[in-house]
């Protein structure tokens, strides 16, 4: 049995662990924030005005990253449910040909902005890709980083849609 409790202290050790560094690591909301943004095909997204409906999920990934590999589909089958507004911000990507391309190839169906120079994700504070925030009513009520499985980010929606 003592293994038993040796393997649930490195287990808390670890869940402490996580949680500081996904706090620390996870985007701030500008004091100013421009929630008025066009996607890369030309189309108005009022982040504002989506949030006042339901919560929304901004994911900031780029093309170039491994882990939002793993994480972009879970984002895709998230959107293509339609229970809350997905909108994804593609960091450093290229041009919106490079990004419609990307998106094609791997028949993501979400809203997408592209920051070709990661200006919106350093407005965001920014430092890791894959990170996610919560908006409602035009603030953020979440911030994460990291590898989400799909309940997971449901649930931060869902407690979010409570506020």
């Amino acid at each position: 049995m003592g293994w038993v409790w040796t393997l649930s202290k490195y287990l808390i050790i670890f869940v402490v662990i996580y949680t500081v560094i996904n706090w620390w690591r996870q985007p701030v909301m500008p004091a100013d924030p421009k929630l008025q943004l066009i996607d890369y095909q030309g189309e108005l997204v009022d982040l504002e005005q989506l949030s006042q409906q339901s919560p929304v999920l901004v994911y900031f990934w780029g093309t170039w990253c491994g882990v939002c590999k793993v994480t972009s589909p879970t984002i895709n089958t998230l959107s293509q449910q339609n229970n809350y507004p997905i909108v994804t911000i593609a960091v450093n990507s290229g041009s919106n040909q490079d990004l419609h391309q990307y998106m094609a190839e791997h028949n993501y169906t979400f809203t997408t902005i592209n920051d070709p120079n990661g200006a919106i994700f350093d407005q965001w504070q920014g430092q890791v890709t894959p990170s996610y925030v919560v908006l409602k009513n035009g603030e953020m009520t979440q911030g994460l980083t990291g590898i989400q499985p799909k309940w997971s980010l449901k649930l931060r929606l869902w407690l979010s849609s409570l506020v």
